[in-house]
């Protein structure tokens, strides 16, 4: 770090301490703060903008601009430059503003004397608060330097009561809670994990007050961070030493979660930043607000949830600094379900599994470490509920969904008792379906279908039997690649594989060979920056491309068998030259094997991934020399009506029951049994009972979904005939109809009556 970042900064933050130190409170001392900083950055300028509600910025102290202006200019976020700094939490340092992209002019303030612009968001923790802005009349940008000393003093000033108390967040006189944290509300966010649990909100964080954030003392700051992060590194070595029972994608977490904590440039920033003029406190939430911030703008949602890792590191970080830990001295509440912001690994795991009836969080993906755990802990989980922590007290009632990705705070009486009673037929509908679990899934009309679980954890596999399914019908080996931070070994794989077979008892599980890419990155494989990932470098076309990876990973599956039989897919298979390049690395790997005297599979079954419409179209010669296809039907759904699956605008605008989509699904039923080739469907309509009727009138005779669909659809299937669902379809879709679901809906409500 420059010194004259060094002595600028540590000189503004000086002066800002003396001021806080004063006597003065609420405007007067936002009127003297913006007052030094204009003299100490030698501008006309200086302004402090902060948020009334969630789309609105206003004018709260300036010196330079005209007084009256003061709680008077008010704009929406993204509107002027003012805006646009908030919107992007991005800094915005222009020499010509008028010329600026998005300026506006606001005649009241009197800016239109000053060229010079600099506007520097404030945050705390990932959460917007306003803007700091400087002007001069001179046409300059401000300087690397200057910038930096007003992004220190941007975090000094989010710590400032008044700005909670201007942009709305202050408490009710006397403590008194509020009204808004009185009232019922519900979150719609989206599942995480299925199930459904009553209980107490658990608040995971309690906010780390940071009481001293300048230092004049730098040196004295550097050792208190250097011995907080030694315990921080220390604690995270015990985690990891008494954790060696855990289910190995556990462990490969804490791993992941280790080398974050020996992260050398996480420690250089905060460094730089108390040799700023921060105190160590500070300094760690600076960097804490930054990765927060970085967590919104990251399209890549891998490295989404690796932010949420390091945010975890520096709340206990905070902890260690502050002596301020979690444990308020509360009794845990009855039923407690965890809700959070975000939950970085080791705090989940530290919770222990049995204690948590259901976690909620404002963040995070299917894919992160938190629904890992979840999944293993087979507790509900609710992602993306927005707002939830804002409003959320410690024991208040609340109600999840994991299915639906609903919670409801403080429920009124008629939401819970309707929750009750879902929760009670839920059970009555388990215990009926429980009664089916060993009864094959045969239709009045005698068809039988197979229905088989999707997995990805040895955690999962205990609903194998549970469930009822009768084998597995994808196991995703991907996560094993996912929660490690480095490549895992072949013989790590080996075992893994084995154990799978192992808890399978004798069932069929079908591997799919690795399926990365998309919105699932590996940290230590160099990102690919592409405009639609979801159609790019991705699944088999990794895995061809990095030949080594895939041939690898295959030769984990022929010594995990162990000479039992082995069935593989590779998945999104565009055509047929991608499968026989892939077949041929199998192939080289059970030779490989034959030749070192290792044991072969008994019997082997190499299938496709049906996910693009143009294999749909191969040759009648793929379809015969493919040993099994396996329809994945969210790919395929999503390529078939160029609707992005994660695109909550357009994905639920089509409809499996779509004339055209159910057309298309039967030519490939046809050619699979004109080739005598055997078929599945995968996906997420494969779980929902009447989408899985349908598809099992289709003449798709194998179901592969999550685990707790399986007695559903099975309730459904043996409740009606197959033959007169196809007829039905092929009615409604001769009849013209765009969608067969209401002609298809109206004969089931008939037949189950």
């Amino acid at each position: 770090m420059a010194d004259r970042t060094e002595s600028e900064s540590r000189k503004l933050l000086g002066r800002l301490s003396a001021a806080m130190a004063e006597s003065s409170v609420g405007q007067a001392r936002l009127d003297r703060i913006v007052q030094l900083i204009a003299s100490s950055m030698e501008a006309e300028v200086c302004s402090i903008y902060l948020f009334r509600d969630a789309e609105t910025l206003e004018l709260c102290a300036t010196e330079g601009l005209m007084p009256e202006a003061v709680h008077k200019t008010r704009m929406r976020l993204g509107e002027g430059l003012v805006g646009r700094a908030a919107r992007d939490r991005a800094v915005v340092n222009t020499a010509n503003a008028p010329a600026a992209k998005g300026f506006r002019y606001m005649p009241e303030t009197g800016e239109e004397r000053y060229s010079s612009f600099c506007g520097v968001p404030i945050q705390r923790l990932g959460d917007a608060l306003g803007v700091l802005v400087v002007q001069s009349r001179a046409a300059r940008e401000f300087t690397p330097d200057e910038v930096y000393a007003l992004e220190v003093v941007a975090m000094v000033l989010a710590e400032m009561t008044e700005l909670g108390a201007f942009n709305g967040e202050g408490g009710t006189p006397g403590g008194a809670l509020s009204p808004r944290h009185l009232r019922p509300i519900t979150f719609r966010g989206l599942s995480g994990q299925e199930g459904a649990a009553a209980g107490s909100v658990l608040l995971h964080e309690p906010r780390v007050v940071v009481t001293n954030p300048i230092s004049d003392d730098p040196d004295r700051e550097l050792v208190r961070l250097s011995e907080a992060i030694d315990g921080l590194r220390n604690h995270v070595d015990v985690m990891l030493a008494t954790a060696r029972t855990v289910d190995a994608d556990e462990m490969a977490v804490l791993e992941t979660y280790r080398m974050f904590a020996n992260s050398k440039s996480w420690l250089r920033r905060m460094e730089d930043d108390i040799r700023s003029g921060l105190s160590a406190e500070a300094a760690v939430e600076k960097e804490q607000s930054h990765a927060r911030a970085r967590m919104g703008q990251a399209a890549d949602a891998y490295l989404r949830d690796r932010l949420h890792d390091l945010d975890d590191l520096s709340n206990r970080l905070l902890r260690i600094l502050t002596g301020q830990g979690r444990d308020t001295g509360a009794a845990l509440p009855e039923n407690p379900i965890l809700v959070a912001r975000a939950i970085g690994p080791g705090e989940l795991l530290e919770y222990g599994k049995g204690t948590l009836k259901g976690i909620v969080l404002e963040e995070g993906s299917v894919g992160s470490h938190a629904a890992v755990v979840a999944r293993a802990w087979a507790i509900p989980l609710v992602i993306r509920a927005e707002g939830v922590t804002a409003e959320a007290l410690n024991g208040d009632a609340i109600l999840i969904d994991g299915e639906q990705g609903v919670a409801h705070l403080r429920p009124d009486e008629a939401v819970r008792r309707a929750f009750d009673d879902k929760i009670a037929m839920l059970a009555r509908a388990q215990e009926r379906y429980a009664s089916l679990r060993d009864l094959p899934a045969c239709a009045l009309c005698g068809t039988t279908v197979a229905l088989h679980m999707n997995a990805g954890l040895m955690a999962d596999l205990p609903s194998l039997i549970g469930s009822g399914a009768e084998g597995v019908g994808l196991f995703r080996t991907e996560l094993q690649f996912l929660v490690r931070s480095q490549m895992p070994r072949r013989g790590e794989l080996s075992a893994l594989y084995a154990r799978v077979l192992d808890s399978a008892g004798g069932r069929r599980v079908a591997f799919r060979t690795l399926d990365i890419g998309s919105d699932k990155v590996l940290s230590y494989m160099k990102p690919q920056d592409e405009p639609n990932p979801a159609m790019g470098w991705r699944a088999i076309r990794i895995g061809l491309d990095k030949p080594g990876v895939l041939r690898m990973q295959v030769q984990a599956l022929i010594r995990g068998a162990r000479g039992r039989p082995l069935a593989l897919m590779f998945p999104f298979v565009a055509t047929p030259a991608e499968f026989r390049a892939a077949r041929a690395e199998f192939d080289k790997a059970i030779e490989r094997e034959r030749i070192l005297g290792h044991p072969l599979p008994e019997r082997v079954e190499v299938g496709a991934m049906l996910e693009t419409p143009s294999l749909a179209h191969a040759s009648d010669a793929f379809f015969r020399e493919v040993d099994f296809i396996s329809v994945g039907g969210n790919d395929l759904k999503q390529f078939f009506f160029a609707a992005d699956r994660e695109n909550e605008r357009v994905r639920r605008r089509y409809d499996t029951l779509d004339s055209s989509f159910l057309g298309f699904l039967s030519g490939i039923v046809a050619r699979c049994e004109a080739a005598g080739t055997a078929l599945s469907f995968c996906g997420e309509d494969a779980g929902r009972p009447v989408e899985a009727v349908a598809l099992a009138a289709l003449g798709f005779r194998t179901l592969s979904m999550r685990p707790a669909s399986i007695g559903p659809v099975k309730h459904l299937i043996r409740r009606v005939r197959l033959d007169q669902a196809r007829a039905v379809i092929e009615a409604a879709r001769e009849a013209g109809a765009e969608s067969v679901r209401p002609a298809f809906m109206a004969w089931l409500a008939r037949e189950t009556a």
